[in-house]
């Protein structure tokens, strides 16, 4: 065999040298540091004269640690050397002029300029990442809290599930005959899941969520009232198809975000899941308002009727004050808490997505 020169690409850090060997599917190698700072390589391979030995030396311009890393591939032998000091040289050689055989590696080629860019963007990330894991390591109740909330969410998510799952084979099995138990069948879980749902107004004030107050207060309050009063009270309300749309709603809007809360506490994102929960309330909000409207309407001629909740009045005024009016009142509030809500879901959904967007640029 020929003892031939291999063709050599080399890039430099301030703390680093590169060689790439244009040697393929080499083997027997050679790498090692002789005393007089001289990196000397051996090996058989592929290269530009077919098959034999190649071989090299390079005496470099300064001292580098005897440490050497090296990779073979296929194609190529990648070498990686440590600088003895962290600065940038003139040149890769001790000898002024550069052998034949050496070329820069411009894939992997920057000026000192953009090395010391470079060298500043990592420190800078690695300082971000120390600031980071500090402010974690400051809260020593954060698995707890994080505990906590995908716990909630969970039972959350299984609650809804089990309405939703409940309410669609009812009304595939029975067809239109389902809409007129639904609450008979579904009232006892909706009780236990939108009690639970008092957390998320408590949740914001104890700092557990970044989740505004306001809007969650507004759900949750609005649901209540048409669960507890409106259906809950009335029991000529129980049996009317409108509880059905207003369940199958609002299980069908929870059963997706819950479990996005639920993973995001484990850092946990699914593209579609998360898609889901930021568009899936564009149709189905206004349409969950609409069947709780609904619902208002049918029960004022029933509070009327019965005079529950009325509000007693002195005799010159008359009897009592119908509920029904304050439910009037609420179907303006209710119209403005969706406006409301309907803004705030939506500078979510922007800013998720304007976020991401980011990123990916």
């Amino acid at each position: 065999m020929q003892i031939l020169t291999p063709h050599v690409y080399w890039a430099q850090r301030h703390g680093e040298i590169y060689l790439r060997v244009e040697l393929s599917d080499a083997k027997n190698l050679d790498i090692r540091l002789q005393e007089n700072n001289t990196l000397q390589f051996r090996a058989q391979g592929h290269g530009a004269k077919g098959d034999n030995e190649y071989k090299f030396n390079l005496e470099f311009l300064e001292p580098v640690r005897p440490e050497i890393e090296h990779k073979s591939t296929q194609r190529q032998v990648d070498i990686k050397i440590k600088k003895q000091e962290e600065r940038w040289w003139d040149r890769l050689t001790l000898q002024e002029k550069k052998p034949l055989f050496l070329a820069p590696d411009f894939d992997r080629w920057l000026d000192e300029s953009d090395a010391e860019m470079e060298l500043q963007a990592k420190e800078e990330e690695k300082i971000s990442k120390i600031s980071v894991e500090s402010r974690v390591r400051k809260d020593p109740y954060l698995g707890l809290k994080k505990g906590y909330l995908f716990m909630y969410n969970l039972v959350q998510f299984l609650g809804f599930s089990w309405i939703f799952v409940n309410m669609t084979v009812r009304l595939f099995i029975l067809g239109q005959d389902s809409f007129y138990d639904t609450f008979h069948t579904t009232a006892d879980m909706m009780y236990f899941c939108q009690m639970m749902a008092v957390l998320e107004v408590i949740n914001p004030l104890l700092g557990l969520v970044k989740t505004g107050f306001f809007p969650a207060m507004i759900q949750v309050t609005g649901r209540n009232v048409i669960l507890f009063v409106i259906f809950g009270s009335l029991e000529e309300m129980q049996n009317k198809p409108v509880v059905f749309f207003v369940f199958y709603l609002w299980s069908t809007i929870e059963i997706f975000r819950y479990p996005f809360y639920m993973l995001a506490c484990i850092g946990t994102d699914w593209k579609l899941l998360t898609w889901l929960r930021y568009s899936l309330w564009i149709p189905l909000y206004p349409l969950g308002v609409v069947a709780e409207a609904v619902a208002v309407i049918q029960s004022l001629p029933i509070f009327d009727e019965t005079r529950l909740f009325s509000l007693p009045l002195p005799a010159v005024l008359g009897h009592s004050l119908s509920f029904s009016y304050t439910l009037q009142l609420y179907l303006v509030i209710m119209f403005l808490g969706l406006f409301i809500n309907f803004r705030h879901l939506y500078k979510q959904r922007r800013r998720r997505y304007r976020s991401r967007k980011r990123k990916v640029h």
